[in-house]
């Protein structure tokens, strides 16, 4: 079972001190990479996106703009996986006034098979996604980074390809 957000709280007699902003921010990023989905449960609505394909078009891809677009974006991703997108978290840094968080791991993803048993044709490579946060420790702007970007589009594409799905949202081809 997987534990909500946290938020820095006032203490009272009966409770532990409050997380330090810096803490309630790494937890916050462990819980959203257990199921990117949650975007919105950490983010502000005002969120600013950089996909990770940002620069593997001329003219490079602009920022998504809102949290409705950001999310809708990661929704889009987890759907080209077939639901097989995983993120293993190595590392979580966050600067000590709570303004930047840095996230290191490993990103999988692999077409379920018909029978559901495997996964068949995955994809793996490592990630960075950089984050900046607001005083509240709401994320405002987010840098994904694949270690091998292309290769992960030209796999979302030819997986798209093989599954008639459209692939991820915004994507260019």
């Amino acid at each position: 079972m997987t534990t909500p957000p946290i938020t820095p709280n006032e203490p009272t007699a009966s409770t532990p001190p409050p997380p330090t902003l810096q803490t309630a921010i790494e937890s916050n990023l462990r819980y959203l990479y257990k199921d990117v989905t949650r975007l919105a449960d950490i983010s502000a609505p005002s969120l600013i996106l950089h996909p990770a394909d940002r620069n593997l078009t001329t003219p490079p891809r602009a920022p998504l703009q809102g949290l409705p677009a950001a999310l809708d974006h990661e929704l889009s991703l987890v759907a080209a996986t077939d639901n097989t997108l995983a993120m293993d978290v190595e590392s979580v840094t966050v600067s000590r006034d709570g303004q930047w968080g840095c996230v290191m791991g490993r990103l999988r993803a692999g077409r379920r098979s018909r029978d559901e048993e495997e996964e068949e044709g995955g994809f793996e490579t490592g990630f960075c996604g950089v984050w900046r946060f607001d005083g509240m420790g709401r994320a405002v702007e987010h840098w994904e980074n694949a270690g091998d970007a292309a290769g992960l589009g030209e796999w979302l594409r030819l997986s798209a390809k093989e599954g008639g799905e459209q692939g991820v949202k915004g994507e260019r081809e």
